[in-house]
């Protein structure tokens, strides 16, 4: 049952963080409009069982007003909403503050701000400097940490299948691949016969992004709401007929490989890795559904 709706506000990012799932930078194409958030908005309220919106990125802070007008129709239609930083305009308490005043007053409940080597490595942090202005505020406010991989077990036994990452390794997809695999132990391909952090059957949570794909995971596309009205898109939604989703939910990236007869390597990381590498090569045969190309490293 579908109960959270993530946008992702803009592609674009303050950073380019070396573990971004979305390939997201500076450089980054791609943000909503005010009316497409409005349109995905009423969509969402006719599934009737979307409770929590969040806006995220990218840096939603970048597109300020378009972020807070965002929350304020949200809110205005009853859901929950939380918002994701990485606190790039905390250059004082008392300045963070003046930014995060307007969401105080539009009742999110939640914000959440990415505070790791990743994205803070400067002395006077300003994730904390938001983190600190949010808590005097009396914003509802968590910080996210992601580690960086070390040699050790990959996945996190703790992680509940369509949750929202909440810390702990890397998952490796987009640009972790690229960035971050060297010296790293792998595995078999034949081992990972399931995906262990997404649920594609029933997925409780989507992403969306301003090109219309509706992201199971990052880059996995259920379909585009600016093609097909996302609420069909839901309610339609089988992922045993999704070419992708059906093998991946049977027997994980191996049986995705097999079915599809795909060359590759021997050994990966992790199941996230070798389905990332899967989805990649089958990119010009399915590319409605492995969406969109950018955040495959894909210009």
């Amino acid at each position: 049952m579908l109960t959270g709706l993530h946008f992702l506000l803009t592609y674009m990012c303050n950073l380019e963080c070396d573990h971004c799932f979305v390939y997201s930078s500076p450089k980054a194409k791609g943000t909503f409009t005010l009316k497409g958030i409005r349109m995905a908005l009423e969509e969402a309220s006719k599934i009737g069982t979307v409770k929590w919106i969040y806006f995220e990125g990218g840096e939603p802070f970048l597109f300020y007003p378009l972020m807070i007008e965002g929350v304020k129709i949200a809110r205005s239609m009853g859901f929950k909403v939380g918002v994701v930083t990485n606190g790039y305009f905390g250059i004082s308490e008392e300045d963070a503050k003046i930014w995060l005043k307007p969401l105080l007053e539009a009742g999110i409940s939640d914000l959440s701000i990415s505070d790791d080597s990743f994205h803070n490595d400067e002395e006077v942090n300003p994730a904390k400097l938001v983190l600190n202005a949010a808590e005097r505020l009396g914003l509802p406010v968590n910080t996210i940490c992601i580690e960086k991989p070390v040699t050790r077990a990959i996945i996190n036994k703790s992680q509940k299948k369509g949750q929202p990452i909440t810390g702990g390794s890397v998952m490796f997809r987009g640009r972790a691949v690229e960035k971050l695999l060297k010296d790293l132990p792998q595995r078999d391909w034949k081992e990972f016969t399931e995906c262990p952090y997404e649920d594609l059957e029933k997925p409780e949570r989507v992403h969306l992004d301003p090109f219309g794909h509706v992201h199971l995971c990052q880059g996995l596309s259920m379909g585009n709401m600016w093609k097909t009205p996302f609420s069909i898109i839901v309610k339609k939604y089988n992922a045993d007929l999704h070419p992708i989703c059906g093998p991946l939910v049977r027997g994980g990236p191996a049986l995705l490989a097999v079915e599809y007869n795909i060359k590759h390597e021997d050994t990966y990381v992790d199941a996230c890795h070798f389905c990332y590498i899967l989805r990649r090569s089958m990119i010009e045969d399915f590319p409605q559904f492995l969406a969109p190309r950018q955040v495959y490293g894909i210009e």
